[in-house]
């Protein structure tokens, strides 16, 4: 599988720089320059644009558990594989290697989707052992990617939490959330739904940079006081936080909250295995004079490595830089007043699915 860097012409739209070979591989190739100018002549071409496939997958099992300590819920389902956003820091896109595909290029334009997902759904919550708890949804891949205006898997999936009265929160970059406010205003009501809309920067030209494909950050606050005022909880994440390139955590913080958010989060840039060769490369092409500098403090917050899995601080990173973003978040939350009212779903309202997967009619 091809490593070499694809021409910037060819590149718009999407967050990679190349079809990475994945750390299963055994093969890698690279061009060439064979002396007679093809090399530059092939860079030079106009290529075609990165076409958007889709593959569908029968799900076995679609609610995945977690007891790590350093993430706030145990329980998360996730109907698409890949995401078509493109950003270039996304920490799954090592889960494509497992499908034989490129975490680059690949995971943002061959995608998977779960399309059995609402129905294995139905069975798993009918289990007579299943015990309720809040499902976080999209916690992976973005389940409001543009894929999704026509699979309408997350809503399929949300059909089944509102028949079944079960909690659920979600995270999204995406304004189509507001497709499903029908689902999601009155499940908010009874205290069973929440959203989370992350806002990585205010500034719209790093964010096509590094979120290629995802809503502009403006649409992203409507897409907050659209919820807001829909009567649903609503929370902004601010991650990730990635030093030197998003440096405006509070103006986005004091936005969210103009918007109706009033809880927040954040983590500092996560770059698990093949995360870390493919942001350098995103690094070299966008702000190649600022790629070393950048790269340097990232490695400050890891003790001295790209990336640390350490549970005690790989959300937040180590060390003076990773207590300086830490101290950012805390002074500006405190100052403007998020985060001072938990948002508590209700686990009582749970009713599994009846017979059938028909719900109760009483």
């Amino acid at each position: 599988m091809a490593d070499a860097f694809i021409p910037l012409h060819a590149l718009k739209g999407r967050g990679a720089a190349s079809r990475l070979a994945h750390r299963f591989e055994r093969d890698q190739r690279a061009a060439f320059d064979d002396g007679w100018g093809t090399l530059e002549e092939s860079e030079a071409e106009a290529l075609p644009p990165l076409q958007t496939e889709v593959r569908f997958e029968d799900a076995r099992s679609v609610l995945g558990e977690n007891d790590s300590p350093d993430i706030p819920f145990d329980r998360s389902l996730n109907p698409y594989r890949g995401c078509e956003h493109g950003c270039i820091y996304c920490f799954a896109r090592p889960t494509h290697s497992y499908l034989n595909l490129s975490p680059g290029l690949d995971f943002e334009t061959r995608l998977i989707a779960k399309r059995n997902i609402a129905e294995v759904l139905r069975v798993e919550l009918g289990r007579r052992n299943y015990r309720p708890s809040q499902i976080a949804i999209g916690t992976a891949t973005d389940c409001y990617q543009p894929i999704e205006r026509e699979l309408r898997l997350t809503r399929s999936v949300i059909e089944v939490l509102k028949e079944t009265r079960h909690p659920f929160a979600l995270v999204t970059k995406s304004s189509a959330v507001e497709h499903d406010l029908d689902l999601i205003a009155p499940m908010a009501a009874d205290r069973l739904a929440a959203v989370y809309v992350t806002i990585t920067t205010l500034d719209g030209e790093l964010a096509r940079k590094l979120e290629p494909r995802a809503a502009a950050p403006h649409r992203r606050l409507r897409t907050l006081r659209t919820l807001a005022d829909a009567g649903v909880p609503v929370g902004v994440s601010v991650a990730p936080q990635i030093p030197f390139v998003t440096e405006d955590m509070e103006q986005v913080l004091e936005a969210a909250w103009e918007a109706g958010a009033r809880s927040a989060f954040y983590t500092v840039i996560r770059l698990p295995w093949e995360v870390a060769p493919l942001f350098k490369q995103w690094l070299e092409l966008h702000y190649p004079q600022r790629a070393g500098r950048i790269m340097a403090r990232i490695r400050e917050m890891r003790g001295g490595r790209d990336y640390d899995a350490d549970f005690a601080t790989r959300m937040k990173g180590s060390g003076l830089w990773a207590d300086l973003i830490r101290q950012r978040f805390e002074k500006a939350t405190h100052r403007i007043g998020f985060n001072r009212e938990r948002i508590a779903l209700d686990l009582s309202a749970f009713r599994p699915p009846g017979a059938a997967g028909q719900g109760s009619l009483f």
